[in-house]
């Protein structure tokens, strides 16, 4: 098997030779000689690096030649295992082997099971992918964390993989409180969102840099719950049709979603819509126009839609059914 994954990336190699100007790193050396587990074991991760320096130029990562190889699930070089390095919220990170075509689900389970997290509080964590303006996204279970993590491939950050809490529920986060590892990585990731100023401390933010210690956890997590923007998902600046100038910074959260207004390159501006889940009715996805839909039903107004044209408009969904699922007070009057 190894001596086919070698070839199928000799293969690969010429080919991409072909199509490109790029100066590419020599291949592993071949042994003329039979080799020890040990020397398939190097050779195969010698081929891994390779193959992660080639898929850090985006134009060769998404080439069709680069995709055939990546994402073929006939190909029996998908049964070889590979490492993967996932980041835990408690800024640890943990390396698990498994088969190159393991889904996200998959890779979760094996996260889980290395870690020894418990199944409750699993049901609260997932796996995400860490992307830009600092914004982490829920991967679907279909897809493949390894395609992903080799094609982010950057020597600047050890991974592209990350573990992060899916939970919306208040009463269920204290629930989870009595789990040492789920308060511990609970804690780091509130430290991360005050931090990033996804939670506004404002005059409270001497208050938790004093906290800022896993062993006073309970104490930095009670105040922070009280501070905006705890407990939210907000997503990278995007176009909105209710602005014809401009984007929109969107959130959402069990207190409600929230549009915050902002230039076109994501600088603020003062006006801000707060959306209550009692005047929230429908909401939907437009796989055409990228767009995440809402309508919303005020006192003394029209009801109308509201299309969100973001990249995460999958996410922003899975969001705002997840919060439903988890706060069963919440009525959409539907």
């Amino acid at each position: 098997m190894t001596l086919l994954f070698s070839q199928l990336f000799y293969n690969k190699y010429k080919n991409l030779l072909e199509i490109s100007r790029f100066n590419f790193p020599k291949l592993p050396g071949k042994w003329p000689f039979t080799l020890t587990e040990q020397q398939l074991d190097a050779r195969r991760r010698g081929l891994e690096q390779y193959l992660e320096k080639v898929c850090a130029v985006r134009v060769i990562a998404e080439s069709d030649i680069m995709q055939d190889f990546l994402t073929d699930q006939d190909d029996e070089s998908n049964c070889s295992p590979v490492d993967l390095k996932i980041l835990l919220p408690d800024r640890e990170v943990v390396t698990v082997s498994l088969k190159k075509n393991s889904n996200a689900d998959e890779v979760y389970a094996a996260v889980v099971r290395k870690i020894n997290m418990t199944r409750k509080t699993a049901l609260y964590f997932y796996l995400f992918e860490i992307v830009e303006y600092n914004f982490e996204r829920k991967l679907q279970p279909s897809e493949y964390p390894h395609n992903l993590y080799i094609q982010n491939y950057s020597t600047a950050t050890s991974t592209c993989l990350c573990i992060r809490k899916w939970l919306f529920s208040l009463s269920q986060e204290l629930s989870l409180m009595n789990d040492t590892q789920a308060t511990s990585y609970i804690f780091w990731q509130a430290v991360d969102e005050v931090n990033r100023g996804c939670i506004h401390a404002g005059e409270r933010l001497y208050q938790l840099k004093a906290l800022q210690d896993v062993t006073r956890a309970t104490e930095y997590l009670k105040l922070a719950r009280d501070l905006s923007g705890y407990g939210e998902v907000v997503f990278p600046h995007c176009p909105c049709d209710s602005r014809k100038e401009g984007h929109v910074i969107v959130s959402a959260g069990s207190k409600g979603f929230k549009l915050h207004a902002c230039q076109e390159d994501g600088t603020l501006e003062s006006q801000v819509v707060h959306l209550s889940w009692d005047c929230i009715r429908q909401w939907e996805v437009d796989d055409e126009a990228m767009a995440f839909c809402l309508r919303y039903d005020r006192p003394d107004k029209t009801p109308r839609w509201l299309k969100i044209y973001s990249p995460y408009y999958s996410y922003l969904l899975d969001c705002f059914e997840r919060i439903v699922e988890e706060n069963k007070w919440i009525d959409t009057g539907e």
